[in-house]
């Protein structure tokens, strides 16, 4: 299920820089989530396994049964949304695993994703930042980062009627799923990001790359404001893809720019709130 991944010096180096002892592992499949049976297959590239659930409290009525089986006891790895390249922290040391659609990445890029994950984890909170999962550095997922503020974020979201439960905005659960996501994204993007920006000299091919994907990125920055104002992407897609240029640090378009703020990334999940709370009251009231 799993092999060491042989690493370029560069990327070599990110690692004995960031997270020294940390595998980097190919995985024979690509997944959404690795089901606990193949995740417990890790223990033999670690020191130790410390599988991570998170009280049930947290979750609203209704989500995506993949979430549900994230928060549960059960070890799982990964879920749907989280690229190429993840990160674990549910391993002593945390792990990085590169799916077997990797095999179609370009390398230059892969090579930056590979040393993006290896940055997070060695990456700190900002100070005052409050990771509800317990760990230090930067939480594994969406879900340890909003915590109990997952069911505020529902709420803001699918401003639920008062009398049907039912969703006023047209969001659903999996709606919210994809926006916590990207602005998890986004978050962890504030954190590293300047990192990248320092690799120029040291590490010019994975800085290349961050500046390559940051280029593709921003082309559509500028309209997709217009796009969702004119039904061609929905608002998580666009969330999505703005929340993506953070860690490039682009200008993004209104109402994402407040994202790309030293508040957010100070305040985190309660900052996140209050946005998807002000952002998705605005778009009920335009309709």
């Amino acid at each position: 299920m799993f092999s060491p991944r042989s690493l370029d010096d560069d990327i070599a180096a990110v690692r004995d820089r960031y997270a020294p002892g940390t595998p980097v592992l190919d995985v024979e499949s690509d997944f959404e989530t690795l089901p606990p049976a193949a995740a417990e297959d890790l223990g033999l590239f670690v020191d130790a396994l410390d599988p991570a659930s998170y009280p049930a409290d947290w979750l609203p009525e209704a989500v995506p049964d993949l979430l549900r089986k994230h928060a549960g006891p059960a070890f799982t790895v990964g879920l749907p949304g989280d690229g190429t390249v993840v990160r674990t922290t549910q391993t002593e040391p945390p792990a990085v695993l590169v799916k077997r659609r990797a095999e179609g990445t370009p390398e230059e890029f892969l090579a930056f994703l590979v040393a993006e994950r290896l940055v997070q984890i060695g990456c700190e909170p900002a100070p005052g930042s409050v990771d509800a999962g317990g760990s230090s550095g930067l939480s594994e997922s969406f879900l340890p980062f909003f915590g109990e503020r997952y069911r505020d974020l529902d709420d803001a979201i699918r401003r639920p009627d008062s009398e049907t439960g039912e969703s006023t905005t047209g969001f659903g659960p999996t709606d919210v799923f994809q926006v916590a996501n990207a602005l998890f994204d986004a978050w962890v993007g504030l954190h590293v990001r300047d990192e990248f920006a320092s690799w120029e000299e040291e590490y010019p091919r994975l800085f290349d790359a961050w500046v390559d994907a940051g280029e593709r990125l921003s082309g559509r920055l500028g309209g997709l404001s217009g796009e969702v104002a004119r039904g061609e992407t929905e608002f998580p897609s666009a969330t999505e893809y703005a929340c993506s240029a953070v860690k490039h640090d682009l200008d993004l378009p209104a109402p994402y720019g407040a994202l790309d703020t030293t508040a957010y990334r100070e305040r985190g999940a309660d900052y996140a709130v209050a946005w998807a709370e002000k952002t998705f009251a605005a778009l009920v009231d335009e309709e």
